[in-house]
C-alpha cells in the first residue's frame, strides 16, 4: 500500500508542477488571457495581481518547487512529506482566500492546483499513518552451516 500511495503522491505531484507551470507561464503572458471565461474566472487578473508574488517570487513558482519537493520526498520521509504538503494546503488556502475575498476572481489554475495538493496532503497523511503503523518485519537469523570434516 506504501508503494501505490507513493506513485498517487508523485502523480499529482508532477500534475501540480504542470498546473503552477500554466500558472507561472500566465504570470509572464502580455497577451489576453486564455483562461479569461468571465468576470468571475480570470487567471490574468488573478497571475497579475500584486498577490501573485511573495517577496518579489512568483506564487506559481513556489508552488513548482513545492511539489517537486513533495515528489522527491514522498516515500522517502513520508511524515516530513505529510508536514509539508499540510503546509503547501495552507498557503494554498490563504491563496483561496485572496481570490475569494479580495479579488473576486477565481483563477482555473488556481483552483485545480488547490484540488491537487489537497489530495497530495490527503494521501500523504495516509502515508504517514501506515509507515509509522507498519508492523516492524524481523529478520530471521541464519544459522552457520556447520563446517563438514573430511
Amino acid at each position: 500500500m506504501t508503494k501505490l500511495l507513493t506513485v498517487l503522491i508523485v502523480l499529482l505531484c508532477l500534475a501540480g508542477v504542470l498546473t503552477a507551470s500554466l500558472a507561472l507561464g500566465e504570470h509572464y503572458n502580455t497577451n489576453p488571457s486564455p483562461c479569461s471565461i468571465n468576470d468571475r474566472w480570470d487567471c490574468g487578473i488573478v497571475n497579475h495581481s500584486p498577490y501573485a508574488l511573495v517577496r518579489s517570487v512568483p506564487v506559481a513558482l513556489i508552488g513548482i518547487m513545492g511539489y517537486a519537493l513533495l515528489a522527491a520526498l514522498a516515500g522517502r520521509f513520508p511524515r516530513l512529506t505529510a508536514l509539508l504538503a499540510l503546509g503547501g494546503i495552507i498557503f494554498s488556502l490563504r491563496l483561496t482566500r485572496i481570490e475569494w475575498k479580495l479579488l473576486g476572481v477565481w483563477c482555473i489554475y488556481c483552483v485545480s492546483s488547490q484540488i491537487i495538493i489537497a489530495l497530495v496532503c490527503l494521501l500523504s497523511l495516509i502515508a504517514a499513518w501506515v509507515s509509522r503503523h507498519k508492523p516492524v518485519e524481523t529478520q530471521h537469523a541464519v544459522s552457520p552451516q556447520p563446517a563438514r570434516t573430511s
